[in-house]
Parts: structure tokens; sequence; C-alpha cells
């Protein structure tokens, strides 16, 4: 008897058809983001979230009425995400620039995920310079963002956009997915300051992995959060990387990425 063909994956760009993106020949970069980026998915319980960069068209980019960003979800508005759905997040080349310029920690880890089934080589060229979009400047980023969670988690501070994780809290006692973000922040931000980099997958995925599972207690993943915090805060005071971006660098880099790129579609 023939054996049953196994299911494979689902291409990324099918996954985002549904959306309604209808220029997905712009794009220059795509990957999975989340807790699988960072290899502390655990089991089906995350929904998939999809980033991606694209190239606007000259008229959009020179034009009046830019397409700074497409957002999109399989769970709208109305509920807390599932396992089985998608959330959609892609920026203009320019929009994710200016973001990253900021130090947004979201933002800067396009730049160590490697794209996915979309032409490699514009995001490479991003990645080759790299350099300009870091600076000291972004460790206020990810401190606040670990702040946040963990002011959510001691309740000093608002549950979220879309609330805290009942299924963990019940479970655990505490949300210890949004523990092991917090925690995650730390880390990276202590290795970018020190190393100009962010890992992906993180190499303390494990400890992370532990935390999401509830094999800490809270008040260890507080101890813990409060070392992290001295310590990257230490990191930023010895960082090699200069305090703030050189943005006439990062306009000029991406002017040449969007005039090379529709040079490119032109022939």
């Amino acid at each position: 008897m023939a054996k049953k063909p196994q299911n494979k994956a689902r291409r990324l760009l099918d996954i985002i058809q549904p959306s309604g993106f209808n220029n997905p020949e712009s794009l220059i970069h795509l990957f999975v983001g989340g807790s699988e980026l960072h290899g502390a998915k655990v089991g089906k319980t995350d929904d998939t979230d999809l980033y991606g960069i694209y190239i606007e068209d000259p008229e959009h980019a020179l034009g009046l009425n830019s397409r700074e960003h497409f957002v999109w979800s399989t769970a709208g508005n109305d509920r807390r995400n599932g396992p089985d759905d998608v959330d959609l997040t892609l920026y203009s080349l320019r929009k994710w620039a200016g973001m990253a310029a900021k130090g947004n920690a979201t933002a800067l880890h396009f730049l160590f995920a490697e794209p996915k089934e979309v032409d490699p080589t514009t995001w490479q060229e991003i990645q080759t310079h790299r350099d300009v979009f870091l600076s000291r400047t972004s460790a206020k980023q990810f401190l606040g963002f670990a702040d946040a969670q963990f002011k959510r988690l001691t309740g000093e501070k608002g549950s979220g956009k879309k609330g805290q994780r009942p299924e963990y809290i019940g479970k655990y006692g505490y949300d210890t997915k949004a523990a092991m973000h917090g925690l995650r922040l730390l880390y990276e931000c202590m290795e970018l300051m020190a190393h100009r980099r962010i890992t992906l997958p993180r190499p303390e995925k494990d400890l992370l992995i532990e935390v999401r599972s509830g094999a800490w207690t809270f008040e260890k993943v507080l101890r813990h959060a409060q070392k992290l915090f001295r310590e990257t805060e230490a990191s930023v005071v010895k960082s090699p990387l200069p305090e703030k971006v050189d943005r006439d660098a990062i306009s000029k880099l991406v002017a040449q990425t969007h005039l090379k790129f529709w040079e490119g579609r032109r022939r």
C-alpha cells in the first residue's frame, strides 16, 4: 500500500496570500518572528507571527500617498490569538529604517533574521551595513520594553493590548510567557551592547523555555530579572557602540537601496 504523503509546512507567501497584500514582488525581507524566532516556542501553543519589509513604488515613496505599513490578523481585534492564527506585520523600508534608527527592539531583530522565500539580495546588502543602525540609544528601548513586561506581571501596569494570558496564570500563578520575553529582552540587549549583534535563536533558549514552562517560581524570575537589569545597565556603560546613530548614513543607505531596487525592476 502506498504511503500517504506527509503534510509539508505551508509556504510563508501562501500564508499571507489571503491578507490582501497585493504586491509580494516588492518584499525584500520575510521571516517568522515571535517565540519561534527566539527559539522559545513550546509545542503548538503559539500563533504564527510573520514580519517583513517591502519597497514602496516610486509614486508612494516620493508622492503624497505613502504606504508605510501593512497589518493583518486572522484573529481581528476582538479576541486573543490562538495557535492557528496568523499575525502579519509588513513595513515599508523607510518606515522600518525610522524605527530601527530610534533603537526599536522589534525593528532591530529584522537585521539579524534571515529572509525566507524572497530574493535575499537586497536585504543582505542592508545587513552588510547594519552597524549604521546600532547605538547605545537602543538600550533604553530594550530596558523600557522589559520593564513594562515585569510591571504588568507585578500589577504596576495595565495588562496590555489584548490582556494577560489566563491559561498561563491559572496553571503557574503568573504569565510565564511575558516573564520569558522580559528576560529575553535583557539578554538580547546585553549581547547587542557588548558584541554588536543579536543571536537568533537565543543562546539561552533552554533557560527561556524553562521559565515559560513554569519551572521557575515568580520570585526566582524577579530576582533573576533584577540581576539582569543591573548587568544590562553596566553593559551600556562599557559598550563600544556610538551614543547615537548616524541618521545621514542611514538616509543614504535607504535612498540607494530604493534606487537600486527600482532600477532592477525596470530591466
